[in-house]
């Protein structure tokens, strides 16, 4: 189908007058190729023949497109009088034109983009170092970034942070969190500070003034649900819920298996053996591959999700969007999102994904496992790690729990 036949006349004539033109047709395919609704397609093309109109008028090259759209977006939507109806919806003219940028992108056209500043390449050189050289993973690096970020702007040119800087900047961080939030960002900050020494920069005198504060890590008791709550929560994934055998299966992966919502959206179908009973667990913390035993219950509530509700698509991941574009794999806060609506819907007051986690631990000690067996399936790189679990493991506590001073015999 040709593009200009699904565009209103007016609409048609503003994209043909334009620079767009050449790329309207590729657009249109694409939009189509990755499964998006006929109405949004439409909605999107008319959200590119508005900035198309807009383009005419101000004359345009595609060679400043990302300026150009911010521009578009930021201050002339806001202020747009253009006759008659065209979309003025920022995030849909936004999305569109993400779209679109792609489709000039891949039609060789190059798009300039600002220059990086000094602080934005130091960052992305840090970035590639604790990738590299520490082997994290993306989510503890851009939250390292994110904590570093103001300290890096503090220095100008790029240089390194004085005594001050790195006073006031901690003084003004730890004062708005937690202990344990706390040592998240003084880690980071050391870090950062062997990062500068690893380029060759004199940041050594700067180190002693990082001290992480006090956190006793093991003082709380982790938070569990019980078997009866666990049931609850199973049984909170009515018929009706739209992707219902999709959330369903999520969870189960989560109650049985313990994984964090990171490896939950990594599973792929070529990780799991469906003759052996076992599933690889990739791109963990530990960054290697754990082979789990797969529980009946949980390998029958993925195997109903692919037969009865996960779209015909190429992608290998198991858990996919259900809506355009169907190639992506869900997001961590898809998951997210599951348990806490279960939760709401079963009535518990949880609204922690983590919790399950810690609700496998203390089941696999209530019935006999010891803590090494915990680590093993909770994939903890060192035991001491697991040591948290030893104050919910009741049945040994009370073997070893001492008389209470004073008591009656």
């Amino acid at each position: 189908m040709n593009v200009f036949d699904a565009l209103t006349p007016l609409a048609t004539r503003r994209l043909r007058a334009s620079v767009v033109s050449p790329f309207a047709q590729a657009y249109w395919d694409r939009l189509n190729d990755q499964g998006y609704a006929q109405s949004t397609v439409r909605l999107y093309l008319n959200c590119l023949a508005h900035f198309a109109h807009w383009a005419s008028q101000q004359q345009i090259e595609l060679c400043a497109l990302d300026r150009h759209i911010q521009r578009f977006v930021d201050w002339h939507l806001p202020r747009c009088r253009c006759r008659p109806y065209v979309q003025r919806t920022r995030p849909s003219v936004r999305s569109a034109l993400e779209h679109f940028k792609i489709v000039v992108s891949d039609a060789g056209v190059r798009l300039d983009t600002e220059p990086l500043s000094q602080v934005d390449e130091q960052l992305l050189r840090f970035d590639r170092y604790l990738l590299q050289m520490k082997g994290l993973v993306a989510s503890t690096r851009r939250r390292r970034l994110v904590i570093v970020r103001p300290l890096a702007s503090m220095a100008n040119d790029g240089g390194c942070p004085t005594p001050d800087q790195l006073r006031q900047f901690l003084r003004q961080e730890l004062s708005r969190v937690s202990a344990a939030s706390a040592g998240v960002t003084t880690t980071a900050v050391r870090s950062y500070l062997r990062f500068r020494t690893f380029e060759g920069d004199r940041v050594e005198h700067l180190l002693p003034i990082v001290a992480s504060p006090a956190n006793w890590r093991l003082a709380p008791q982790p938070q569990t649900l019980t078997p009866s709550e666990v049931q609850r929560l199973l049984d909170a994934f009515p018929p009706s819920l739209p992707s219902r055998l999709r959330c369903y299966a999520m969870v189960r992966c989560l109650v049985d298996l313990g994984l964090r919502s990171s490896e939950v959206i990594a599973l792929e179908l070529d990780h799991i053996e469906w003759a052996g009973g076992t599933v690889r667990i990739y791109k963990a913390k530990s960054r290697r591959a754990d082979v789990l035993p797969l529980p009946q219950a949980t390998g029958a509530a993925i195997a109903e999700y692919i037969r009865s509700e996960r779209p015909l698509t190429s992608s290998r991941r198991v858990f996919i969007r259900h809506v355009a574009p169907a190639e992506v794999p869900v997001a961590a806060g898809i998951v997210r999102r599951a348990v806490r609506e279960a939760y709401q819907r079963a009535g518990l007051p949880y609204t922690r994904v983590h919790i399950l986690r810690h609700t496998l631990a203390g089941r696999l000690l209530s019935t006999g496992g010891t803590l090494k067996e915990v680590a093993d399936v909770l994939r903890h790189r060192e035991l001491d790690t697991s040591l948290i679990y030893a104050k919910i493991d009741f049945a040994r506590l009370g073997a070893v729990a001492m008389p209470w001073p004073g008591r009656q015999p």
